[in-house]
């Protein structure tokens, strides 16, 4: 099932780059770009739209007034070139709030987030999502690769760069790892040391400060055993311990 989604912006210039970062993610199903909220507002009542890239000053009304004034189901994005409304954006339950101009990776990292956040809430709600499984865009090569979370072994980090081991194979990508781990559900994965982040459910065994995954015996940091052995005891895992 696609995300459907719409651009609000009174500068074309904005939606193009919008329009051209959108056209890379395959599960995007753009329903149109409009200058203000008062144009869009028939297709939104329609009840079809998921997400809402959303600029905030613009003639007629600004985006913040057009949040204050609507009850809205679908997740919306701020696209702004002003950082001062970050507050009060997230007071309105925005998913994210993206400043222009919007680098790919900024922008890459929020799609991931909306992946989650859609997919969990469709779990939550008990709707079909289909033979879809949870799962994050990485760009590798220049050209985005989607993985699938439960693939994820364990990610290593390689300075300016992380690795990506999965069942399928290793991704090497221009990326931190801290930003990695936060785009990652803390129910799954944890940091378990300066270079590595774990899936939980991987883990074979534990063994003083060294934990297991596909035979690979990882380093447990120094600030990290008590949290880490604590969300290991505290789950329901079959480890051998």
């Amino acid at each position: 099932m696609n995300i459907k989604c719409i651009i609000i912006d009174d500068e074309p210039f904005a939606i193009k780059i919008i329009e051209s970062h959108l056209a890379s993610f395959k599960n995007i199903e753009l329903l149109g770009s409009f200058s203000n909220p008062i144009e869009a507002i028939e297709l939104i009542e329609q009840g079809q739209v998921d997400v809402m890239f959303l600029d905030i000053n613009m003639p007629e009304m600004s985006g913040l007034d057009f949040l204050k004034n609507s009850r809205h189901e679908y997740q919306v994005i701020i696209t702004t070139a002003y950082r001062e409304y970050a507050v009060e954006s997230f007071e309105l339950d925005v998913l994210d709030y993206l400043v222009k101009p919007i680098p790919f990776n900024r922008f890459l990292k929020t799609m991931n987030k909306l992946n989650q956040t859609i997919n969990q809430n469709q779990s939550k709600n008990g709707e079909y999502v289909g033979n879809k499984e949870p799962f994050i865009f990485l760009k590798v090569d220049k050209k985005l690769v989607k993985i699938l979370l439960n693939d994820i072994l364990y990610i290593e980090s390689l300075k300016d760069y992380i690795k990506v081991i999965t069942a399928q194979g290793n991704y090497l990508v221009h990326k931190s790892l801290t930003g990695i781990t936060e785009e990652l559900p803390s129910s799954n994965f944890m940091r378990v040391h300066r270079s590595y982040t774990i899936a939980i459910d991987k883990i074979k065994s534990v063994e003083g400060n060294l934990v297991e995954i596909d035979s690979k015996k990882i380093p447990i940091g120094r600030n990290y055993v008590k949290h880490v052995k604590e969300t290991i005891f505290n789950s329901n895992k079959d480890l051998h311990m």
